[in-house]
Protein backbone atom coordinates (compact mmCIF):
# COMPACT_ATOMS: atom_id res chain seq x y z
CA UNK A 1 0.00 0.00 0.00
CA UNK A 2 2.77 2.28 0.96
CA UNK A 3 4.98 1.18 -1.81
CA UNK A 4 1.77 2.32 -4.46
CA UNK A 5 1.34 5.38 -2.37
CA UNK A 6 5.18 6.30 -2.90
CA UNK A 7 4.63 5.68 -6.53
CA UNK A 8 1.57 7.43 -7.17
CA UNK A 9 3.39 10.16 -5.70
CA UNK A 10 6.67 10.20 -8.05
CA UNK A 11 4.46 9.98 -11.34
CA UNK A 12 2.37 13.04 -10.14
CA UNK A 13 5.42 15.01 -9.50
CA UNK A 14 6.88 13.47 -13.18
CA UNK A 15 3.81 14.57 -14.76
CA UNK A 16 4.32 18.29 -12.87
CA UNK A 17 6.92 18.76 -14.42
CA UNK A 18 6.85 20.80 -17.98
CA UNK A 19 8.84 20.65 -20.54
CA UNK A 20 10.92 23.46 -21.80
CA UNK A 21 11.21 24.79 -25.80
CA UNK A 22 13.15 27.44 -26.95
CA UNK A 23 10.39 30.42 -27.44
CA UNK A 24 8.94 29.84 -23.75
CA UNK A 25 8.58 32.63 -21.19
CA UNK A 26 9.34 31.16 -17.79
CA UNK A 27 10.42 32.11 -14.65
CA UNK A 28 14.27 31.82 -12.87
CA UNK A 29 15.40 31.91 -9.24
CA UNK A 30 18.81 32.63 -9.17
CA UNK A 31 20.71 29.90 -7.00
CA UNK A 32 24.58 31.97 -7.84
CA UNK A 33 26.38 34.01 -10.12
CA UNK A 34 29.60 31.97 -10.84
CA UNK A 35 32.68 33.46 -12.40
CA UNK A 36 31.94 33.52 -15.95
CA UNK A 37 30.13 36.84 -15.27
CA UNK A 38 26.47 34.34 -15.48
CA UNK A 39 23.89 33.92 -13.41
CA UNK A 40 22.93 29.94 -12.85
CA UNK A 41 19.10 30.19 -12.33
CA UNK A 42 16.34 26.92 -11.49
CA UNK A 43 13.56 27.02 -13.85
CA UNK A 44 10.47 27.25 -12.13
CA UNK A 45 8.09 24.01 -12.81
CA UNK A 46 10.86 21.78 -14.71
CA UNK A 47 13.63 20.87 -12.50
CA UNK A 48 16.17 22.00 -14.52
CA UNK A 49 18.77 24.79 -14.64
CA UNK A 50 19.92 27.60 -17.14
CA UNK A 51 22.05 30.55 -17.30
CA UNK A 52 21.94 34.11 -18.37
CA UNK A 53 25.10 35.72 -19.47
CA UNK A 54 25.39 39.21 -18.10
CA UNK A 55 24.79 40.48 -21.56
CA UNK A 56 21.65 39.40 -21.63
CA UNK A 57 20.55 40.67 -18.04
CA UNK A 58 19.63 43.92 -19.49
CA UNK A 59 19.13 45.98 -22.33
CA UNK A 60 21.37 47.92 -20.43
CA UNK A 61 25.15 47.75 -20.30
CA UNK A 62 26.33 45.26 -17.34
CA UNK A 63 29.72 46.62 -15.99
CA UNK A 64 28.92 44.41 -12.66
CA UNK A 65 26.39 41.57 -12.61
CA UNK A 66 26.22 42.11 -9.32
CA UNK A 67 24.53 45.20 -9.00
CA UNK A 68 22.24 43.88 -11.57
CA UNK A 69 20.77 40.59 -9.95
CA UNK A 70 21.16 38.88 -6.23
CA UNK A 71 21.31 35.21 -4.98
CA UNK A 72 17.26 34.58 -4.64
CA UNK A 73 16.40 36.99 -7.26
CA UNK A 74 13.00 35.67 -9.38
CA UNK A 75 13.46 36.91 -13.01
CA UNK A 76 10.92 36.27 -16.55
CA UNK A 77 13.29 34.73 -18.65
CA UNK A 78 12.89 33.91 -22.39
CA UNK A 79 14.32 30.32 -23.70
CA UNK A 80 17.12 31.31 -26.02
CA UNK A 81 18.26 27.58 -27.19
CA UNK A 82 19.22 24.40 -25.12
CA UNK A 83 23.08 23.59 -24.60
CA UNK A 84 22.80 20.17 -23.39
CA UNK A 85 21.48 18.64 -20.40
CA UNK A 86 25.23 17.30 -19.54
CA UNK A 87 26.29 21.13 -19.34
CA UNK A 88 27.93 21.66 -15.82
CA UNK A 89 25.91 25.14 -15.39
CA UNK A 90 22.26 23.96 -16.76
CA UNK A 91 20.47 22.97 -19.66
CA UNK A 92 19.66 26.47 -21.28
CA UNK A 93 20.46 29.80 -22.25
CA UNK A 94 17.90 32.18 -21.18
CA UNK A 95 17.63 36.35 -21.81
CA UNK A 96 16.26 38.31 -19.70
CA UNK A 97 17.13 41.32 -22.04
CA UNK A 98 15.02 39.62 -24.98
CA UNK A 99 12.06 39.86 -22.82
CA UNK A 100 13.00 43.66 -22.27
CA UNK A 101 13.56 44.38 -25.74
CA UNK A 102 10.42 42.45 -26.81
CA UNK A 103 8.14 44.56 -24.49
CA UNK A 104 10.28 47.59 -25.82
CA UNK A 105 9.12 46.92 -29.48
CA UNK A 106 5.22 45.97 -28.31
CA UNK A 107 5.65 49.56 -27.19
CA UNK A 108 7.38 50.95 -30.07
CA UNK A 109 4.88 49.29 -32.71
CA UNK A 110 2.31 50.75 -30.89
CA UNK A 111 3.24 54.52 -30.93
CA UNK A 112 4.11 53.55 -34.72
CA UNK A 113 0.45 52.43 -34.89
CA UNK A 114 -0.71 55.61 -33.48
CA UNK A 115 1.44 58.11 -35.22
CA UNK A 116 3.05 58.69 -32.10
CA UNK A 117 7.07 60.19 -31.97
CA UNK A 118 9.36 58.77 -29.40
CA UNK A 119 12.72 60.05 -27.17
CA UNK A 120 15.96 58.26 -27.58
CA UNK A 121 19.77 58.97 -26.37
CA UNK A 122 22.07 59.20 -29.11
CA UNK A 123 24.76 56.56 -28.19
CA UNK A 124 27.33 56.64 -31.38
CA UNK A 125 27.98 58.54 -34.34
CA UNK A 126 29.07 56.03 -37.31
CA UNK A 127 29.51 55.91 -41.21
CA UNK A 128 26.20 57.06 -42.29
CA UNK A 129 23.81 58.47 -38.92
CA UNK A 130 23.48 57.98 -35.30
CA UNK A 131 23.09 54.72 -33.06
CA UNK A 132 20.34 55.74 -30.61
CA UNK A 133 18.95 53.81 -27.40
CA UNK A 134 14.92 53.54 -27.50
CA UNK A 135 15.29 50.57 -25.24
CA UNK A 136 16.29 48.56 -28.50
CA UNK A 137 18.52 49.87 -31.05
CA UNK A 138 17.41 52.58 -33.19
CA UNK A 139 19.51 53.89 -36.56
CA UNK A 140 19.30 57.42 -37.76
CA UNK A 141 20.46 57.90 -41.47
CA UNK A 142 22.75 61.19 -41.95
CA UNK A 143 20.02 62.46 -44.26
CA UNK A 144 17.46 61.94 -41.86
CA UNK A 145 18.83 63.77 -38.75
CA UNK A 146 18.47 67.86 -39.43
CA UNK A 147 17.37 69.88 -42.41
CA UNK A 148 20.94 71.23 -43.23
CA UNK A 149 23.86 69.52 -44.08
CA UNK A 150 25.68 68.48 -40.87
CA UNK A 151 29.79 67.92 -41.07
CA UNK A 152 30.31 66.88 -37.48
CA UNK A 153 28.13 64.12 -36.27
CA UNK A 154 29.65 63.96 -33.42
CA UNK A 155 28.51 66.55 -31.59
CA UNK A 156 24.97 64.88 -31.10
CA UNK A 157 26.68 62.01 -29.55
CA UNK A 158 24.85 62.13 -25.99
CA UNK A 159 21.98 64.46 -26.79
CA UNK A 160 18.19 63.60 -26.20
CA UNK A 161 16.00 63.85 -29.50
CA UNK A 162 12.82 63.24 -30.13
CA UNK A 163 12.07 61.06 -33.18
CA UNK A 164 9.82 59.83 -36.21
CA UNK A 165 9.41 56.16 -36.41
CA UNK A 166 9.84 55.78 -40.05
CA UNK A 167 10.59 51.63 -40.42
CA UNK A 168 10.21 48.74 -37.50
CA UNK A 169 10.48 45.28 -38.36
CA UNK A 170 11.28 43.70 -35.00
CA UNK A 171 12.06 40.06 -36.23
CA UNK A 172 14.87 41.98 -38.17
CA UNK A 173 16.19 44.45 -35.18
CA UNK A 174 15.49 47.25 -37.11
CA UNK A 175 14.54 50.88 -36.34
CA UNK A 176 14.74 53.52 -38.47
CA UNK A 177 14.18 56.82 -37.27
CA UNK A 178 14.26 60.57 -37.99
CA UNK A 179 14.71 64.06 -36.30
CA UNK A 180 14.61 65.92 -39.39
CA UNK A 181 10.64 66.02 -39.79
CA UNK A 182 10.51 66.77 -36.12
CA UNK A 183 12.66 69.89 -37.16
CA UNK A 184 11.08 70.77 -40.08
CA UNK A 185 7.19 70.63 -37.83
CA UNK A 186 9.30 73.07 -35.49
CA UNK A 187 10.88 75.33 -37.78
CA UNK A 188 7.45 76.08 -39.07
CA UNK A 189 6.13 76.69 -36.37
CA UNK A 190 9.11 79.07 -35.18
CA UNK A 191 8.77 80.48 -39.03
CA UNK A 192 5.33 81.48 -38.73
CA UNK A 193 6.05 83.47 -35.16
CA UNK A 194 8.98 84.91 -35.61
CA UNK A 195 8.34 86.24 -39.23
CA UNK A 196 4.64 87.55 -38.04
CA UNK A 197 6.66 89.46 -35.38
CA UNK A 198 10.26 90.62 -36.42
CA UNK A 199 10.70 94.03 -38.27
CA UNK A 200 13.97 95.45 -39.25
CA UNK A 201 16.11 97.86 -36.98
CA UNK A 202 14.66 95.36 -33.87
CA UNK A 203 17.60 94.39 -31.66
CA UNK A 204 16.71 90.33 -30.48
CA UNK A 205 19.05 88.17 -28.78
CA UNK A 206 20.36 84.81 -30.15
CA UNK A 207 22.87 82.10 -30.29
CA UNK A 208 25.28 81.06 -33.07
CA UNK A 209 24.38 78.07 -34.24
CA UNK A 210 26.85 77.14 -37.23
CA UNK A 211 29.46 78.81 -39.69
CA UNK A 212 30.70 79.45 -42.69
CA UNK A 213 33.16 81.26 -44.34
CA UNK A 214 31.04 83.89 -45.54
CA UNK A 215 28.97 84.28 -42.27
CA UNK A 216 27.40 83.22 -39.60
CA UNK A 217 24.30 81.57 -39.08
CA UNK A 218 21.90 83.20 -35.40
CA UNK A 219 19.26 80.90 -34.13
CA UNK A 220 16.30 83.22 -33.22
CA UNK A 221 14.11 80.89 -31.88
CA UNK A 222 13.53 78.01 -34.01
CA UNK A 223 14.44 79.93 -37.40
CA UNK A 224 18.18 81.23 -37.95
CA UNK A 225 19.09 84.44 -39.65
CA UNK A 226 22.54 85.15 -41.59
CA UNK A 227 25.28 87.76 -40.15
CA UNK A 228 27.70 88.47 -43.00
CA UNK A 229 31.29 88.29 -42.27
CA UNK A 230 31.40 92.25 -42.82
CA UNK A 231 28.49 92.81 -40.25
CA UNK A 232 30.35 90.78 -37.84
CA UNK A 233 32.77 93.64 -36.21
CA UNK A 234 34.37 97.17 -37.00
CA UNK A 235 37.51 95.00 -37.08
CA UNK A 236 38.46 93.28 -40.18
CA UNK A 237 37.27 89.81 -39.97
CA UNK A 238 38.89 86.50 -42.00
CA UNK A 239 36.87 84.31 -40.93
CA UNK A 240 33.70 84.19 -38.47
CA UNK A 241 35.19 81.14 -36.20
CA UNK A 242 38.13 83.52 -35.61
CA UNK A 243 35.61 85.42 -33.36
CA UNK A 244 32.58 83.61 -32.41
CA UNK A 245 32.19 80.20 -31.43
CA UNK A 246 29.43 77.92 -31.99
CA UNK A 247 26.42 78.24 -28.81
CA UNK A 248 27.70 81.52 -28.53
CA UNK A 249 25.18 84.00 -26.90
CA UNK A 250 24.85 87.62 -29.07
CA UNK A 251 22.93 90.29 -29.76
CA UNK A 252 22.22 91.55 -33.37
CA UNK A 253 20.37 93.97 -35.13
CA UNK A 254 17.69 92.70 -37.97
CA UNK A 255 18.78 94.56 -41.11
CA UNK A 256 16.26 93.08 -43.30
CA UNK A 257 13.56 90.37 -43.46
CA UNK A 258 12.08 88.26 -46.22
CA UNK A 259 9.32 85.67 -45.33
CA UNK A 260 8.72 84.72 -48.98
CA UNK A 261 12.28 83.27 -49.03
CA UNK A 262 12.60 82.46 -45.26
CA UNK A 263 15.83 85.46 -44.62
CA UNK A 264 17.10 87.39 -42.35
CA UNK A 265 19.88 89.68 -42.65
CA UNK A 266 21.24 90.23 -39.23
CA UNK A 267 24.22 92.57 -38.22
CA UNK A 268 26.34 92.17 -34.89
CA UNK A 269 28.30 95.43 -35.07
CA UNK A 270 25.47 97.49 -35.96
CA UNK A 271 24.98 96.73 -31.80
CA UNK A 272 28.52 97.60 -31.21
CA UNK A 273 29.61 101.29 -30.00
CA UNK A 274 30.29 102.93 -33.85
CA UNK A 275 33.88 103.72 -33.95
CA UNK A 276 33.59 107.11 -35.13
CA UNK A 277 31.57 107.71 -31.33
CA UNK A 278 33.29 110.05 -29.34
CA UNK A 279 35.54 110.47 -32.08
CA UNK A 280 36.20 114.80 -30.99
CA UNK A 281 37.29 113.25 -27.05
CA UNK A 282 39.55 110.11 -28.69
CA UNK A 283 41.11 112.06 -31.68
CA UNK A 284 40.97 116.31 -30.96
CA UNK A 285 42.55 118.21 -33.02
CA UNK A 286 46.51 117.79 -32.32
CA UNK A 287 46.22 114.73 -30.98
CA UNK A 288 49.23 112.76 -32.52
CA UNK A 289 48.30 109.21 -33.55
CA UNK A 290 50.52 106.19 -34.83
CA UNK A 291 47.98 104.70 -37.75
CA UNK A 292 48.19 102.32 -40.73
CA UNK A 293 48.02 102.88 -44.61
CA UNK A 294 45.39 101.29 -46.17
CA UNK A 295 44.59 103.52 -49.47
CA UNK A 296 46.02 105.30 -51.65
CA UNK A 297 45.16 107.31 -54.33
CA UNK A 298 46.44 110.32 -56.54
CA UNK A 299 45.70 113.30 -54.05
CA UNK A 300 46.50 111.52 -50.98
CA UNK A 301 46.80 108.42 -48.25
CA UNK A 302 43.64 107.05 -45.98
CA UNK A 303 45.12 105.97 -43.01
CA UNK A 304 43.21 104.30 -39.97
CA UNK A 305 44.37 105.39 -36.67
CA UNK A 306 41.16 103.49 -34.98
CA UNK A 307 39.84 100.30 -35.84
CA UNK A 308 36.75 101.37 -38.53
CA UNK A 309 38.01 104.82 -38.38
CA UNK A 310 40.39 106.21 -41.37
CA UNK A 311 41.39 109.87 -41.75
CA UNK A 312 42.69 111.47 -44.91
CA UNK A 313 46.80 112.47 -45.32
CA UNK A 314 46.20 114.89 -48.43
CA UNK A 315 49.37 114.82 -50.71
CA UNK A 316 50.39 118.35 -49.27
CA UNK A 317 50.77 116.94 -45.90
CA UNK A 318 52.92 113.96 -46.52
CA UNK A 319 56.32 115.28 -47.04
CA UNK A 320 57.98 118.98 -47.42
CA UNK A 321 59.02 117.33 -50.32
CA UNK A 322 57.61 118.08 -53.32
CA UNK A 323 56.37 114.38 -54.44
CA UNK A 324 54.33 113.19 -57.85
CA UNK A 325 52.09 110.65 -55.64
CA UNK A 326 51.23 109.40 -52.31
CA UNK A 327 53.32 106.27 -53.66
CA UNK A 328 56.31 107.49 -54.04
CA UNK A 329 56.92 107.56 -49.90
CA UNK A 330 54.23 105.85 -48.73
CA UNK A 331 53.45 101.93 -48.59
CA UNK A 332 49.78 100.06 -47.95
CA UNK A 333 50.29 98.57 -44.85
CA UNK A 334 53.27 100.93 -43.31
CA UNK A 335 52.99 101.95 -39.90
CA UNK A 336 53.05 106.04 -39.97
CA UNK A 337 52.56 108.54 -36.99
CA UNK A 338 50.21 111.35 -37.86
CA UNK A 339 48.93 114.69 -36.38
CA UNK A 340 45.14 115.54 -36.13
CA UNK A 341 44.39 118.83 -38.35
CA UNK A 342 40.60 118.94 -38.36
CA UNK A 343 37.96 116.94 -36.73
CA UNK A 344 34.11 116.60 -38.78
CA UNK A 345 32.03 114.12 -36.28
CA UNK A 346 29.15 114.50 -38.01
CA UNK A 347 30.91 113.81 -41.71
CA UNK A 348 32.81 111.30 -40.43
CA UNK A 349 36.17 112.59 -41.70
CA UNK A 350 39.50 112.89 -40.20
CA UNK A 351 42.35 115.70 -41.62
CA UNK A 352 45.26 114.10 -40.76
CA UNK A 353 48.79 115.30 -41.40
CA UNK A 354 52.35 113.15 -41.28
CA UNK A 355 55.03 116.43 -42.24
CA UNK A 356 53.29 118.04 -39.64
CA UNK A 357 55.36 115.58 -37.43
CA UNK A 358 58.41 115.89 -39.39
CA UNK A 359 61.10 119.02 -39.04
CA UNK A 360 60.97 121.11 -42.28
CA UNK A 361 64.33 121.89 -44.21
CA UNK A 362 66.05 124.85 -43.65
CA UNK A 363 66.34 125.71 -47.34
CA UNK A 364 63.08 127.34 -48.55
CA UNK A 365 63.70 126.22 -52.55
CA UNK A 366 64.69 122.76 -50.86
CA UNK A 367 61.04 122.81 -49.42
CA UNK A 368 59.01 123.47 -52.82
CA UNK A 369 61.09 121.60 -54.92
CA UNK A 370 63.34 124.42 -56.41
CA UNK A 371 60.39 127.19 -56.44
CA UNK A 372 59.74 129.94 -53.41
CA UNK A 373 56.89 129.25 -51.94
CA UNK A 374 54.16 132.49 -52.32
CA UNK A 375 54.85 135.24 -49.12
CA UNK A 376 51.82 137.29 -48.10
CA UNK A 377 52.47 141.71 -46.94
CA UNK A 378 52.45 142.30 -43.62
CA UNK A 379 51.06 145.34 -41.67
CA UNK A 380 54.29 147.62 -42.99
CA UNK A 381 53.43 146.57 -46.98
CA UNK A 382 56.54 143.98 -46.46
CA UNK A 383 56.22 140.05 -47.38
CA UNK A 384 55.93 137.72 -44.76
CA UNK A 385 58.66 135.35 -43.52
CA UNK A 386 57.44 132.19 -45.49
CA UNK A 387 55.66 129.44 -43.53
CA UNK A 388 53.84 126.17 -43.41
CA UNK A 389 50.43 126.70 -44.80
CA UNK A 390 48.63 124.47 -41.48
CA UNK A 391 50.38 127.52 -39.33
CA UNK A 392 49.61 130.18 -41.32
CA UNK A 393 45.94 129.34 -41.33
CA UNK A 394 45.96 130.23 -45.41
CA UNK A 395 45.77 128.24 -48.77
CA UNK A 396 47.84 128.79 -51.56
CA UNK A 397 44.84 130.48 -52.95
CA UNK A 398 44.54 132.36 -50.48
CA UNK A 399 47.96 133.40 -50.56
CA UNK A 400 48.13 133.92 -54.46
CA UNK A 401 44.91 136.03 -53.93
CA UNK A 402 46.13 138.73 -51.32
CA UNK A 403 49.30 139.37 -53.63
CA UNK A 404 47.16 139.95 -56.51
CA UNK A 405 44.70 141.93 -55.13
CA UNK A 406 47.58 143.61 -54.07
CA UNK A 407 49.18 144.31 -56.96
CA UNK A 408 46.49 146.07 -58.00
CA UNK A 409 46.44 148.42 -56.17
Amino acid sequence: MAENENNNAMLEALDSIKPVNVGDVVKGKVLQIDDDRQAVVGIEGSGVEGIVPANQLSTKPVNDINEVVKVGDVLDLVVISKIGSDKENGSYLLSHRRLEAMKVWDEIQAKFDNGETLTATVTQAVRGGLVVDAGVRGFVPASMITDHYVDDLNQFKGQELEFKIVEIEPSENRLILSHKEIVQEQHAEAAAKIFGELAPGDVVEGKVARMTNFGAFIDLGGVDGLVHVSEISYDHVDKPADVLEVGEDVKVKVLSVDPERERISLSIKQTLPGPWDDIESKAPQGTVLTGTVKRLTSFGAFVEVFPGVEGLVHISQISHKHIATPADVLKVGEEVQVKVLNVEADKQRLGLSIKALQEAPKDAESNNGGARRPRRRNNNNNFAADAPEEETGFTLGDLIGDELKNAGK
